[in-house]
């Protein structure tokens, strides 16, 4: 059993949604995402979503694709991502990490190395977005000796043909985009996410998390009530985004930025916003 595998049951016998917030690794700097990471898992974070920075995040909106040049800029890479991840591990060896991103740099680095230097770092999970499943099986050899879960997204376009084949060959978590566009766009037909949702549980085991558009305790509720949990990347990172370089970095401050996420719990294991 993987990391995530024991923390999605772990969340599911104690009747309580999944909550995975997305960060962006060296956004706005290495030693600042380490320091967010563990203020998300006092927040209540099950799981992290770290971006891996990409000059071309084509699924991203403004928000997120803001939250990447801040990390270039920097000269954050594929190292900065082992590196942060190697840093909360020191700290903390039972919170997931899922490492989400493009394609490209992986392909740079190469399969072999990078799943050997996530594994080393103590990564969980791999979300490439534009990696097709059909594609996938050179990094699924790979990752599957290393209990590594591999991750899909499955969008409100997917055909039943290529969701077939997604729920076959992921683990950990499905991923549900709750609309057509980019991150950081608003959710419109909530029945309609129900629906999809519902349709997929028919498919798979695995759990469902809803991201995409969920940026306030309303959203988030409407829809954990129908799924197993919820991501939210543009609303945390759109807040990291107002740190200062001359910001001291305290812990009250971090908490101030990551608050959202604290209050998004409490509304979930409430049930009330």
């Amino acid at each position: 059993m993987s990391r995530i595998d024991a923390c999605m049951a772990a969340a599911k016998a104690a009747g309580r949604k999944a909550l995975i917030p997305y960060i962006v690794a060296g956004d706005p700097d290495h030693d600042t995402t380490v320091s967010l990471m563990h203020q998300l898992v006092r927040d209540g974070a099950d799981i992290i979503e770290l971006g891996m920075p990409f000059s071309d995040p084509s699924s991203d909106g403004a928000v997120i694709q803001l939250g990447g040049e801040r990390a270039l800029r920097n000269g954050a890479g594929l190292d900065t991502v082992f590196s942060v991840v190697r840093q909360f591990r020191a700290q903390d060896a039972q919170t997931p990490v899922v490492l989400m991103g493009y394609l490209n740099p992986v392909e740079i680095m190469g399969y072999e190395a990078f799943v050997g230097n996530a594994a080393e770092a103590g990564v969980d999970g791999l979300l490439l977005v534009d990696l097709p499943v059909s594609e996938a099986e050179g990094l699924l050899a790979l990752t599957r000796p290393r209990n590594m879960d591999v991750i899909f997204l499955v969008a409100p376009t997917t055909t039943d043909r290529r969701i077939a084949a997604i729920c076959e060959h992921s683990s950990g978590y499905l991923y549900y985009v709750s609309l057509k566009g980019v991150t950081g766009a608003a959710i419109s037909d909530t029945g309609e996410i129900g629906r999809r949702v519902a349709g997929l549980r028919q498919q798979t085991e695995l759990p469902i998390m809803v991201g995409f558009g969920i940026k306030d305790n309303a959203s988030a509720l409407a829809m954990a009530a129908v799924s197993d949990g919820v991501i939210v990347g543009s609303a945390l990172v759109q807040k990291i985004g107002e740190l200062s370089d001359t910001d001291s970095r305290s812990d009250d401050l971090l908490a101030d930025k990551t608050a959202l996420i604290a209050s998004i719990r409490q509304a979930l294991d409430s049930g009330s916003a």
